[in-house]
């Protein structure tokens, strides 16, 4: 039987274990927290991430879960438009609430995955010789593939990859979603959706379902993130929730609003990182197969697209794809080697993108906002433009 350790129960180590469980796999999961769970926010997927939920058979409850998103264009803090809203043309993104989709994921696992929680990854056997292997210090798992998808600071890839390392990325970001039971009115009953740039801030809302289709869940509501400049903040969230309501307080509506409606207990800080460089290869042969790195564990970078999460799926669509009929040995080998192909000129260019975005949106200081709010117009388009051809372009492999 075919066997395959899967490192990390995040989105992308879900979606990668119910797809080689479907084509006949045997997964054990490794998690190192004591529960598989989902951070109490959302995330905006792109038509590459619902494409690479086609291709892993994870779609069909998409509609019961998504949103769709209208084209948002970008404002000052005073309002004044940057980049006019466009419209959407063919398939737009959709958001979706974290929890949900881990539902969908974990509901698509199948009887053939084995998940074992508070297990961390210290050891990597990675020998000619001998089948891949992971151990947390007391045991030792062992498969013909074992994935790396253990987020920015994997273990595996440390080892496999030490030329890749962790660097931040000059900002944090803190996101939150207000249940509808808590959303003041907005907008004159429309769709709340928008992003505003400042001097070395940014904020991005989005609604998250339709009130009162949640039937009571705290699950629908505004999706918010905020980004600013600088190091995370050491202080407790209620504090950092007063500092967010200060460093906005000027803005246009309905930032303000949807501040003071959120409580502490709602926001999830994040330290943004990115890896620097990205690994050479996302594949590395090992006895009868290899190891295999995927997601943020091969390619984390800034938010400032949100392609992290759909990257990570397009990774699993294609890892599964090629390992579907691979036998141990030299099938699964040549297997991991096409993975690597595929995905590291992908991931490297969706990458380079969002680093072009970061220089944009972190602009600070008088000249540059002026600089930068004078060439949005035209950069920002052509660049947003640019990322979202390259992410409507990918197809799963046949």
């Amino acid at each position: 039987m075919r066997t395959a350790v899967v490192v990390g129960a995040g989105i992308g180590g879900l979606a990668v274990a119910g797809a080689l469980a479907r084509s006949g796999w045997q997964v054990t999961v490794l998690e190192r927290d004591d529960r598989v769970r989902a951070e109490r926010t959302a995330l905006i997927l792109w038509p590459n991430a619902m494409r690479a939920l086609d291709a892993l058979g994870l779609a069909g409850g998409l509609d019961a879960i998504a949103t769709p998103l209208p084209d948002s264009g970008v404002r000052r803090p005073d309002g004044q438009w940057l980049v006019q809203p466009r419209g959407v043309v063919g398939r737009g993104p959709v958001i979706v609430h974290r929890e949900d989709l881990y539902d969908a994921l974990v509901a698509g696992l199948g009887d053939r995955v084995e998940i074992r929680t508070g297990v961390t990854v210290r050891g990597v056997r990675a020998d000619e010789r001998e089948r891949p292997a992971v151990s947390d210090g007391r045991t030792t798992y062992e498969g013909d593939v074992v994935v790396a998808a253990d987020g920015i600071d994997s273990a595996v890839r440390r080892r496999l990859a030490p030329e890749s390392t962790v660097v931040s990325s000059g900002c944090a970001a803190w996101r939150a979603v207000i249940p509808w039971y808590r959303v003041p009115p907005l907008n004159e009953g429309r769709p709340v959706v928008g992003e505003t740039l400042g001097a070395g801030y940014r904020f991005v809302a989005a609604q998250l379902g339709q009130r009162g289709s949640s039937g009571g869940s705290t699950r629908g509501g505004v999706y918010w993130v905020a980004t600013a400049a600088g190091a995370p903040r050491p202080e407790p969230p209620a504090t950092q929730l007063a500092l967010l309501r200060r460093w906005f307080a000027k803005w246009h509506p309905p930032i303000g609003d949807l501040l003071a409606a959120t409580e502490p207990d709602d926001l999830v800080q994040q330290e943004v990182r990115e890896l620097r460089p990205l690994p050479r290869e996302y594949g590395f042969p090992a006895g009868p197969g290899g190891f295999a790195l995927l997601g943020d564990a091969a390619h984390a970078m800034p938010h400032h697209l949100g392609q992290g999460a759909c990257l990570a799926l397009e990774d699993a669509a294609t890892l599964g794809s090629v390992l579907r009929d691979a036998v141990p040995g030299g099938q699964v080998r040549e297997a991991i080697a096409a993975y690597s192909r595929q995905r590291r000129p992908r991931a490297a260019t969706v990458v380079r993108q969002t680093r072009r975005m970061s220089a944009v949106l972190q602009a600070r200081g008088r000249l540059a906002l002026r600089a930068r709010d004078a060439a949005l117009g035209t950069i920002s388009p052509r660049l947003m433009g640019s990322a979202a051809t390259a992410a409507a372009a990918w197809k799963p492999p046949a």
